[in-house]
């Protein structure tokens, strides 16, 4: 591959085009051109997707949602401006239907298409040590997995639409175990336990975790700019509990913290805060 278009640099996708600008041609396009322009010392900054995507090799997504992805990758025609057999890689995170419409619409277009979400939050994307659940044929995997190994740990899912159902599973256990971690912290600091020393007590034992001591001492300290913003949280909750109603499913912790990411996000301002901000959500209603 000797192109690399990135389409979306927010705070996941700045820190992946970085990556891939230090190894490849790599172009990016960004809807507020602003989010693009810091990336001028090791990318060429397209004025649209189009422009992007020209003659790339491989194209990477990392948009808001589902709507925003397909509005740029059918509506403003980048799979279609891609070089013909070109591989289009979705690394947001989007319901797994959507992908699977885009992988057809790219297939028709004579291009490959495999999804990609990502977990590690900014903290992963600049460490370059993301997990990377991919959905697709086993040869688009194989091709795209130098590339996707220069940005973390890329385990191959299943078919189209895999990695996107993977995502979802991480997702609800990232949202739950935060709801879990908030309500122990609001229980210490109201009963008289001090929470700082019980995010150390527990290392070791079996309420240990990642999100205990990163996003647990994000509580404690009261620090909230995000990096993970709880809009985005609710949108994969939300993707995750319609996902299992088309399956039948009911999941009653997942609806129990989705409807607090709702109120938080829809009613209380929090949309731009970090995932965590669900411990000023529990706060505020007890």
């Amino acid at each position: 591959m000797t192109k690399i278009a990135v389409l979306g640099t927010g705070l996941m996708g700045a820190p992946i085009a970085r990556h891939l600008g230090a190894r490849f041609n790599t172009s990016v396009w960004n809807r507020n051109p602003d989010r693009a322009l810091p990336l001028a010392d090791i990318a060429h900054v397209a004025t649209d997707p189009v422009g992007a995507v020209s003659d790339a090799d491989v194209v990477i997504s990392m948009l808001l949602d589902g709507p925003a992805t397909e509005a740029v990758l059918i509506g403003k025609g980048a799979i279609e401006a891609a070089r013909p057999g070109a591989l289009v890689i979705d690394m947001g995170s989007v319901e797994p239907d959507c992908d699977r419409r885009l992988a057809d619409f790219a297939r028709r277009q004579g291009k490959h298409f495999i999804d990609a979400p990502v977990s590690g939050g900014v903290v992963g994307a600049e460490a370059a040590s993301l997990s990377i659940f991919v959905g697709g044929s086993t040869a688009d995997f194989e091709y795209a997995f130098p590339l996707l190994s220069a940005l973390g740990r890329p385990t191959y899912m299943g078919p189209v639409g895999s990695g996107q159902v993977a995502k979802l599973a991480n997702q609800l256990i990232v949202a739950i175990t935060i709801g879990a971690v908030a309500e122990a912290l609001h229980l210490a600091e109201n009963a008289g336990c001090d929470p700082a020393g019980l995010v150390e007590a527990l290392k070791g034992g079996f309420a240990d975790s990642r999100i205990l001591h990163l996003h647990g001492n994000r509580m404690v300290k009261g620090d909230f700019q995000p990096g993970g913003r709880s809009a985005a949280q609710l949108k994969d909750l939300r993707n995750a509990l319609n996902t299992a109603a088309e399956t039948g499913l009911v999941l009653p912790l997942a609806q129990t913290v989705t409807e607090g990411f709702a109120d938080l996000v829809d009613h209380k301002g929090g949309g731009d805060l970090d995932h965590a901000a669900y411990y000023l959500w529990l706060k505020g209603i007890t």
